[in-house]
């Protein structure tokens, strides 16, 4: 059975979600604003959910309407083939969000779906009562603009949760950011890296997973592993073809931080990412970074104003930072940032931006493509 699938992503990554679908081998892929649309088999949640870098989890797309009073919320949700996906014993409970819409009551959004579900399924199962003590099958809705959009989540906690990050520093950056940020540069695991400003390390060891060709989930588990309709023996094999997939190879992957503190979190943290092999992290002062090698790539994330520094910190540390950029040979710089004047305190324009959002902040990656 073709299986309606959608991967939501963070703004402007939808690109290289759908890329890396393809990659994956998946069906009709078609990317949107904030998701990726996609299909396939049972195989392909479990092949997405492993193998996906950059997206926030893997969605079963139930259905979409437009809804502009509860009656239409209950009728297009009761519509949807719920029972081909939730058993009898399934746990269903809804979550949701709602943004510039007229139903925008979170708990009756909830309740109306919930009842909506309920009844398309005693009619499935001859039942009045469901005692939901079984595998969870998460819906999840969206109302965009008056827009329905029903999902069953199968990935459960986060794809950017890869499990190798327990403990962080005072403002981590997503895995799944970090791991676009390497794909973005283009990092093939051929040039030294650096981060110099790492942190936990994050941006390192996405840059080590990337140059490997590990797959990101391949050692957590997802919600549907718990579903009978997905047998066991099929996350099994695309385990074990993820792990065929990986590359051997030397890589020359640094991170340093001018924290002790965060240079260990970033060394336990590729400890448990399985990357210490090609990984090294130390105490370092980014505004005296320096290399003597050429041709290498630099991906980072340092503080700005929303985040730990005060904006005029902050510029001192760019100027600082670009004045040891500049005295680099050749090598390309990738540098997420919000700060508005970035490029006038780093003392350089970017060859190209581009728009990325960590979290909530709006940011733009600054692309540097040679040192001058």
């Amino acid at each position: 059975m073709k299986i309606k699938l959608a991967a939501p992503c963070l703004f402007g990554l939808e690109g290289i979600v759908s890329d890396e679908l393809k990659r994956l081998k998946m069906d009709n892929v078609q990317a949107e604003n904030g998701r990726v649309l996609f299909a396939g088999d049972a195989s392909a949640i479990a092949r997405s959910n492993i193998g996906l870098a950059c997206a926030e989890r893997v969605q079963i797309l139930m259905g979409e309407f437009d809804a502009l009073s509860f009656v239409d919320l209950f009728e297009g949700t009761k519509d949807c083939p719920w029972e081909n996906f939730i058993p009898r014993d399934g746990a269903f409970p809804v979550k949701g969000h709602s943004l510039n819409s007229k139903l925008h009551s979170i708990p009756d959004c909830q309740a109306i779906i919930k009842k909506a579900v309920v009844e398309r399924l005693k009619r499935k199962y001859r039942t009045d009562w469901f005692t939901e003590t079984g595998a969870k099958y998460q819906i999840r809705f969206i109302i965009m603009k008056d827009r329905v959009s029903l999902y069953i989540d199968t990935s459960g906690a986060g794809l950017h949760k890869r499990g190798y990050r327990p403990v962080g520093n005072e403002a981590p950056l997503r895995e799944t950011l970090a791991a676009a940020m390497v794909r973005l540069a283009r990092y093939r695991g051929r040039e030294e890296f650096c981060d110099p400003f790492c942190g936990s390390g994050t941006i390192a060891i996405e840059a080590a997973l990337a140059a490997k060709n590990r797959a990101p989930g391949i050692n957590r588990s997802f919600e549907a592993e718990n579903w009978d309709m997905i047998p066991k023996s099929v996350w099994e094999d695309e385990r074990e073809a993820a792990r065929a997939r990986e590359f051997m190879g030397n890589y020359n992957i640094w991170g340093g931080d001018i924290d002790p503190k965060s240079v260990e979190v970033a060394k336990q943290n590729a400890r448990r990412a399985g990357v210490s092999d090609v990984t090294a992290f130390e105490i370092a002062d980014a505004c005296k970074f320096t290399r003597r090698t050429s041709g290498g790539i630099i991906v980072t994330n340092p503080p700005y104003g929303e985040r730990i520094m005060q904006n005029e910190e902050a510029e001192a540390l760019y100027r600082a930072f670009g004045r040891a950029y500049r005295e680099l040979d050749g090598w390309k710089l990738y540098l997420l940032s919000s700060h508005t004047e970035f490029e006038r305190t780093f003392g350089k324009t970017a060859d190209k931006k581009r728009k990325l959002y960590n979290g909530m902040i709006k940011c733009d990656l600054f692309m540097y493509l040679q040192a001058v």
